[in-house]
Parts: structure tokens; sequence; C-alpha cells
């Protein structure tokens, strides 16, 4: 028993003594400030998700890291900046769900989404709430579903935008309960309200942190979110599963993404650096606060995350007939 002890020790220090130089060359880094790029405008949860990542990493590393806001193209703009920047990880992206839904809506992307990017870390999820106007009338998932079958082609539901986590969780509804509803897009989710409010449209889904406010003051009606767990803020509001569509699961959510071709220790570094951060208790209850499940896990895990996200997102613009444009 010991003779296999000693050689097990001795195996495992003969292996850490091959690696010295990967620890070394995360320890050199960062050399510079870095540069989060946020592909959309300043205000929503990858934003908010970044400038409290770059505050505590400024604090930890004693380097600066600039919020570069790069809006434009649901997301990808800002997200073929990084693609394309030397792969050193003094430049990330902080991506949206957008990103694992961008090939099914953009048939030639400047960028492969998985091969031009080193996953990093997720870094949070939101739930999405399905919401009604108070002119309709239902009370449940249940109710909804029923009256949309008993009047066909009546329902409409309005979204932030073509391609977005909120139009598709709509679509994946629309396919799952076997409802005839026409998409209405806006820009942004918030100039979707007073048209959803006054009853002009039938529903959405939208973040609990943008539409947190008008459900509070009775103007909307929550009936359901789109995670597998309710959220924190809407405590008494049952998940799709539990409101009566079994397998029913969205959310938008937030990751970072370095170029592909970053070394790996500087990943392990960054992933466990952002991981640390997103556990801290100032952190997560801003970000809880906000509607915002604060992420974590591998980069390895995350990379797997967006395949699956990918593959969910291709079945649901096929269903919708949904062609790449």
């Amino acid at each position: 028993m010991h003779r296999r002890t000693f050689a097990a020790t001795a195996a495992l220090l003969a292996f850490a003594g091959a690696l010295p130089a990967v620890p070394a060359l995360a320890q050199n880094f960062p050399t510079k400030s870095i540069t989060i790029v946020v592909p959309a405008s300043p205000g929503g949860a990858i934003d908010l998700a970044a400038r409290l990542i770059g505050q505590k990493l400024t604090e930890a590393w004693g380097q600066p890291v600039v919020i570069d806001n790069r809006a434009g193209a649901t997301g990808i703009i800002g997200t073929d900046l990084v693609a394309k920047s030397p792969p050193d990880g003094h430049m990330l992206a902080l991506v949206a769900s957008s990103h694992a839904i961008n090939p099914s809506m953009v048939s030639k992307l400047p960028f492969d989404t998985v091969k031009s990017f080193e996953p990093v870390a997720l870094t949070h999820v939101v739930p999405l709430v399905l919401i009604v106007s108070p002119e309709l009338p239902v009370k449940s998932v249940k109710e909804l579903i029923a009256y949309g079958k008993a009047n066909p082609g009546k329902l409409t539901f309005a979204s932030s935008g073509n391609g977005g986590a909120p139009h598709f969780s709509g679509e994946l509804f629309k396919s799952m309960a076997g409802l005839q509803m026409t998409h209405i897009p806006y820009k942004g989710s918030t100039l979707a309200h007073p048209d959803l409010i006054s009853g002009r449209t039938s529903l959405m889904f939208d973040t609990v942190a943008a539409a947190n406010v008008q459900i509070k003051a009775g103007r909307l009606r929550a009936l359901a979110v789109t995670t597998t767990r309710r959220s924190s803020v809407l405590p008494d509001v049952p998940t799709m599963q539990e409101a009566g569509v079994p397998g029913y699961e969205t959310s938008t959510w937030g990751g970072l993404l370095a170029p592909a071709g970053t070394p790996k220790a500087t990943v392990a570094r960054l992933n466990a650096e952002v991981n640390r951060i997103l556990a801290l208790p100032e952190v997560r209850k801003t970000l809880q606060d906000n509607g915002i499940e604060p992420g974590s896990g591998t980069p390895q895990q995350f990379g797997d995350f967006i395949g699956t996200e990918m593959l969910k997102w291709s079945k649901v613009a096929k269903d919708a007939g949904i062609q790449p444009e």
C-alpha cells in the first residue's frame, strides 16, 4: 500500500513538474488594460454584468477594464470586433443569447459562432416572463392556450425585436402549444409595453427585469417564467412547466468569449476569477435585484451550453419557417 502511495505521489510530482510554463503564462496575465466589448446598448443585463465584473477585475488585478458598448445587428458588430482581435485575453466579448440564435437568422455571419472563439464563462441567466394584457380574459397559461385555440389567429405576441430570445421564446410557445399567433417586433421591449397594456397586442415574453415594474403596478399580468426554476424576483409566478407546458425552457443569458487561440491558461485564469466575482454576495445581490441569476461553471460547460442553445433555436426557427437572410 505504501509503495502504491509513493508511486502515485511520484507520478503526480512528475506531472506537475511537466507543467511549470502553463501557470507562469497565466500569472503574467494581464499585462495591460482589458476591454470587455458589450455588443449592445448600455443599460441591459449584459452591460450590467460586464460593469460589475470589470470593476472587480480591476480591484483584483490592478489593470483597468474598459467597457466598450458596440450595439448593432443583434450583437454581430461588437462580437466580430473581438473575433478579429489578438488572442491574448485582453479583448473579450460579453455576448447575449442572440449569439446562439444569429446562425438561424443570418445566412453569412462574419465569424464562426463556435470556432472563432474560446468560451470563458457563463456569467448570468435572465428568466423571461410570459406577460399578457389585462384586457385579455385569461389568468393562467392553460386559459391562454384554451383562448388561443377557441380564437384562432386572434392572438398577437410582441417582442423586443426579430431574432432575440423573447421573439424565439414566443415562437417556441406557439409551436409547443399548437397556437396560431402573429409576431409583432418592436425596437426594444419597453417600446412594446404601451401596446400590450392597452390590449393592442395580446402577450409577450420579456425579461423579468424589464417587465417587473409593470407587473408590480398591475398594468401587466404575469402568467409564467420560462426557466426551470422560479425567479427570485417573482417567486409566486409558476414556471412554464408548472403552468402546464412540459419541456418548455428558455432564457436570455450572457457569457464571456475570448478570440480563438487565446492560451488555455489565460482562459482558465479568467474563468476562475469571473466565477469568484459572481459568487461575491454583493455581486449576487446586485444581479438578483435586477432579475438576473448569476452564472458559474467551466469554459467547457459554457461551450457545450452554447452548442445546445444553437441546436434548440435552429429547430425553433425551422418549425416557425424562419429562413436565414
